[in-house]
């Protein structure tokens, strides 16, 4: 387990529940998609870079609810900003990496709060 965070610290993340809406290829990336997320009226949508083309379709990823890291700095990847990260759990065996999106297992608004 690498370092302990004080309770403190976990309340600085702002994690939301978002919508894909929209699914893009991005020129000249072979592992990213470009995705319009919706976040509700209070933070509405952003772009944010994902790579998971190598696990995920387009049509896989379009509509479906995921979590949202939304207060992490952007960053820009492929010359587009990146505003968040999409939560997901990750293994490795057999040399093969397996990518499972974290998603609320009920309907619930676009940009609800995760605590």
């Amino acid at each position: 387990m690498e370092g302990i965070l004080s309770f403190s610290d976990w309340q600085k993340l702002d994690l939301r529940v978002g919508q894909i809406v929209e699914v893009e290829d991005i020129q000249g990336a072979d592992r990213l998609y470009k995705l319009t997320i919706d976040l509700g009226e209070e933070l509405g949508k952003r772009i944010v870079c994902a790579g998971l083309k190598e696990h995920y379709s387009k049509e896989e990823l379009k509509d479906k609810k995921v979590i949202l890291f939304v207060n992490l700095a952007p960053r820009k990847l492929k010359g587009i900003e990146s505003r968040g990260m999409i939560l997901a759990a990750v293994s490795e065996s057999g040399g093969r990496k397996k990518v499972c999106l974290l998603q609320p297992d009920k309907d619930i608004e676009a940009g609800s709060k995760v605590s």
